[in-house]
């Protein structure tokens, strides 16, 4: 227990403080997270999103995701598809013009999720600095509110050994709607981690979305 002990003080010190340096775990984070993101940037792959409303299936997007030379990540909607059927005439129109409302509050909906799945060094520093902080069975678990809007709430569990992201949750406004969300992360056999799934539930649209992060492959230049 002792070796245990001494190992994780010379390794992560700030987990063995009696305060929590918060500042030191924002930037441990941070660096496990940007050689990460290192890695993915020689990555190209694509999001399958359902959105379900009132519990049917009514549109599914593909999403490809890539980085640019500026290390920005791009997305760019690669295909949609309704099970909605079309309507002739002004109904017709009217049906269109409710598709697309439909289209850009999902679009806005995931543009809010990505906010949370990818935040800068600022912002972590920001959310470290304001968290709740504990520590058990090698899981780290941050959690704060008011991280990008007033009265949002975000929890954050990290894998301590690597300070890599496991989950995250977080409860947040649409403009003015209420929506919450759980982003879930894996690693592939090569170790780089990566938002596997992602769920969100927007209740006063009755909207759920469900969206899949899936053919990784590396880029060629």
């Amino acid at each position: 227990m002792k070796k245990i002990l001494i190992f994780t003080c010379l390794f992560q010190p700030f987990l063995c403080s009696a305060q929590i340096d918060k500042d030191q775990l924002a930037l441990a984070v941070n660096k496990a997270d940007e050689a990460n993101t290192g890695q993915l940037k020689s990555m190209i792959w694509k999001r399958k999103s359902d959105v379900f409303i009132e519990g049917a299936l009514k549109l599914t997007t593909i999403t490809e995701f890539s980085y640019d030379a500026n290390g920005k990540l791009q997305a760019k909607v690669v295909d949609s598809q309704s099970t909605v059927k079309d309507k002739k005439g002004i109904r017709g129109k009217i049906q269109e013009n409710s598709a697309e409302d439909k289209m850009d509050y999902v679009s806005n909906a995931l543009d809010l999720a990505l906010k949370y799945t990818y935040m800068s060094k600022g912002e972590l520093i920001d959310f470290f600095g304001k968290a709740t902080i504990t520590e058990k069975n090698g899981i780290i678990e941050a959690t704060a509110e008011n991280v990008y809007v007033k009265g949002d709430k975000l929890t954050v569990l990290i894998e301590a050994a690597t300070n890599l992201y496991i989950f995250k949750k977080f409860s947040s406004l649409l403009g003015k709607d209420p929506i919450d969300g759980q982003i879930k992360y894996e690693k592939f056999s090569s170790g780089v981690n990566h938002g596997s799934t992602t769920t969100l539930n927007m209740p006063a649209q009755k909207m759920k979305i469900e969206a899949v992060n899936q053919d990784y492959s590396v880029r060629m230049n």
